[in-house]
């Protein structure tokens, strides 16, 4: 089990990207864009590196919504592999059943 302010940090995370998310995107077309004034993209590049770092997506971990566990995580369930397991073979998931009999 994680600890809790690891979680809490992972929230205050996910607040900071979708709070920047649109103006990072803006920042990020100007940057990128071939036709954009040297000068412009300077500034675009000191305007995207004063936003939090935390604001980055790339930022974000994936964790077990039970547990908080950072490790081996199945996405499509949202859960990690110990806790997948463990629930499947207690039959908490619907339709999710063993390969072998």
């Amino acid at each position: 089990m994680a600890r809790k302010s690891l979680g809490n940090r992972q929230a205050r995370r996910a607040q900071l990207v979708a709070r920047h998310g649109q103006r990072r995107a803006e920042l990020k077309r100007t940057i990128a864009h071939p036709a954009t004034d040297p000068v412009d993209r300077d500034d675009a590049v000191r305007q995207l590196s004063a936003l939090p770092r935390d604001s980055s997506p790339v930022r974000l971990r994936n964790r077990d919504m039970v547990d908080g566990r950072p490790r081996g995580m199945l996405t499509r369930f949202g859960l990690s592999r110990v806790r997948f397991r463990a629930m499947a073979l207690r039959g908490e998931l619907p339709g999710v059943r063993k390969a072998s009999r």
